[in-house]
């Protein structure tokens, strides 16, 4: 059964092609995506002047009488779990999630349950909107299945647009929380040496370059200077450990977010994370430089060390900016306070 239907107007000087002009011209109380709308030209929900049309790449007159059918949502082929979740903040139009570490945000090959959008499914309910024409929670962003921390989620088709063009336009403050091999200081030499990396002042690194997938491993992400995806982190030191110093707890924050941003700058500066069974390495610190309980720790440390701590944006709807803080996950804590002892 049709829902509604939508009629607008062409306004002057139209785009060469209808699905950029239908984009610019719907009425924006609709929030109605590029994404959505070539979905429903080709399932021939679209009149233009009368006649369907279904070629997105159609040319369109100023003043062509549009008409847009929209159908109820459908539901996901997605099934809901009940799943625990950490709900940081909720309204009508998103959700804020702490992640757990181990927790895939989608479900895909391999991963067909269990996943972040599964319970979603089943916290929201019949709250969740038609997002994109299927009810089920929009997705804007993602952070690996073994990554902890915050996550925020649409509920509604115009929350949906309004964060995916934040993530876009990289305006989302994402600050993460990290533990590394070695410690990457201005006075290291060797640091000098890299490519794309540099120091900003207060101790800053800045890792600018492209990222692309590797050429051999398509599960992993690799450090390019031609082609790829620009890139760029920034990481400052919080805290140094052992004598002499073997690790260091690391505040990164994100210019642009591409596939393993942190995790393969990091290992191209030399200073992969521990517990990071692709990029980082199984490192053993050197010597005396912490204690046997702390190297062990270090050693056993089951995935990467990395805590996605703080998420800022500009509320897609109410346009207030608003800020959420996750504390560090208890594994990563210990490690940290193994790391702080003082080896004998």
């Amino acid at each position: 059964m049709l829902r509604r239907q939508i009629e607008f107007t062409i306004a002057a000087d139209p785009p060469p092609r209808l699905d950029k002009a239908l984009s610019r011209d719907v009425p924006a109380i609709e929030t109605l995506s590029r994404t959505r709308l070539a979905r429903l030209l080709a399932d021939g929900a679209v009149s233009v002047d009368g006649t369907t049309v279904t070629n997105a790449k159609a040319r369109v007159e100023e003043g062509a009488r549009v008409v847009v059918q929209i159908q109820d949502a459908e539901d996901s082929h997605i099934g809901p779990e009940a799943i625990a979740l950490d709900v940081v903040h909720e309204d009508a139009d998103l959700i804020v999630i702490n992640k757990p570490a181990g927790m895939v945000v989608h479900p895909a090959p391999g991963s067909p349950s269990g996943t972040l959008v599964n319970a979603l499914l089943h916290h929201c309910g019949d709250e969740l909107s038609g997002v994109g024409g299927v009810k089920r929670p929009g997705i804007v962003h993602r952070i690996d299945k073994d990554t902890s921390g915050l996550l925020v989620v649409a509920k509604s088709d115009a929350a949906h647009q309004g964060l995916a063009a934040q993530f876009e336009a990289h305006t989302v403050e994402r600050y993460y929380h990290a533990i590394c091999h070695g410690v990457p200081d201005a006075s290291d030499p060797r640091l000098r040496g890299v490519r794309g990396a540099g120091f900003e002042p207060g101790n800053i690194l800045r890792l600018t370059t492209q990222l692309a997938r590797h050429r051999t491993d398509r599960q992993k992400q690799a450090v390019v200077f031609q082609g790829g995806r620009h890139a760029v982190t920034r990481a400052r030191i919080v805290n140094r450990f052992g004598t002499p110093p073997v690790a260091a707890l690391m505040e990164c924050w994100l210019e642009t977010g591409r596939t393993h941003q942190i995790r393969v700058h990091m290992a191209h500066a030399g200073h992969g994370l521990i517990g990071d069974p692709v990029y980082g390495g199984r490192r053993k610190p050197a010597g005396r430089a912490i204690t046997p309980q702390a190297a062990e720790a270090v050693r056993r440390f089951p995935r990467q060390a990395l805590h996605a701590a703080v998420l800022g944006f500009q509320h897609p709807i109410s346009q207030d900016a608003v800020r959420f803080e996750a504390p560090m996950p208890d594994d990563m804590r210990e490690l940290v306070d193994l790391l702080a002892q003082t080896a004998e």
